[in-house]
């Protein structure tokens, strides 16, 4: 998946090249599947330097909102359009005027949040290539061009990190495009509750789960399109975890590769919020 900064989650030499049929996808084994995968959609996120708009609808805690988001070669830029279901009063609207501009033209602020974003997506590529390795896979069903894998942890895997320390408390299930060699689906529950340095640094409870989806937007460019995630835990003994934080992606268009940020603002400042046709 292209861009993997969001919160939650956190879903190699390709063995052939070129479409692959179900039977064929079959005939080696599912961790071999899963190596081909990411390893093409490690090397999709190294080779696609696209930019798009599209719109963002989250749910976290309770609150619902609604942004659009656009990319520029100097990072994101979004305006908020609606919370619960209610658009902006004009007061609102000119205080994200004024965000979106401060943004705009003060770059040193923009390159911090786009290094934050770039930390995440960085942790988050990590967390990918180590799927392969970190869980067992078997083949369960076939849907046309699309595969199902069971997974569950290998008890074989050493965890580098306290993300990746996850995998060994998870199972669940991935859906590949085998035609594409794309992930489609992934879902998984904590079986076990983990803990960190043997609780003292927290830890997330047992059934905590997690679901992220991409599909094909346009001809041959991914992207993720719905995020949901419903952990809770502690960290350092007091304080309550409670991620309970679902995103939907929609409405993806492509916008020019060279767009700077003073040109994202404009477009911008002149969104009008449409009646959402899909609930988060």
């Amino acid at each position: 998946m292209r861009r993997l900064h969001s919160p939650g989650i956190v879903l190699a030499i390709a063995l052939f090249s070129g479409a692959a049929s179900t039977q064929q996808v079959q005939e080696i084994s599912a961790n071999d599947l899963v190596r081909r995968v990411v390893a093409n959609e490690l090397r999709a996120q190294d080779e696609d330097h696209s930019h798009w708009m599209y719109r963002l609808e989250t749910r976290d805690r309770g609150k619902t909102e609604i942004r659009e988001i656009i990319e520029t070669r100097d990072g994101d830029l979004s305006r908020l359009l609606c919370v619960n279901d209610l658009p902006l009063s004009e007061d609102e609207q000119r205080k994200e005027d004024q965000r979106i501009q401060k943004l705009a033209s003060h770059t040193s602020q923009q390159q911090k949040l786009q290094q934050a974003r770039n930390e995440d997506g960085d942790e988050a590529r990590r967390l990918l290539t180590m799927l392969p390795d970190a869980l067992l896979y078997s083949y369960r069903e076939s849907r046309g061009d699309l595969v199902r894998l069971d997974f569950r942890p290998n008890p074989a895997f050493r965890p580098p990190s306290r993300e990746a320390h996850v995998f060994h408390e998870m199972d669940g299930e991935i859906w590949v495009d085998a035609k594409q060699d794309r992930l489609v689906k992934v879902s998984g529950r904590l079986i076990h509750d983990v803990r960190f340095a043997g609780g003292l640094l927290g830890h997330l409870d047992q059934g905590g789960r997690f679901e992220v989806m991409q599909s094909e937007v346009a001809p041959g460019h991914w992207e993720m399109t719905l995020l949901d995630v419903n952990i809770k835990g502690r960290a350092l003994l007091f304080k309550t975890i409670g991620v309970q934080r679902r995103e939907r992606r929609s409405d993806f268009r492509r916008v020019p590769d060279n767009l700077t940020l003073a040109q994202a603002a404009d477009i911008l400042r002149r969104q009008t919020l449409a009646t959402p046709n899909q609930s988060v």
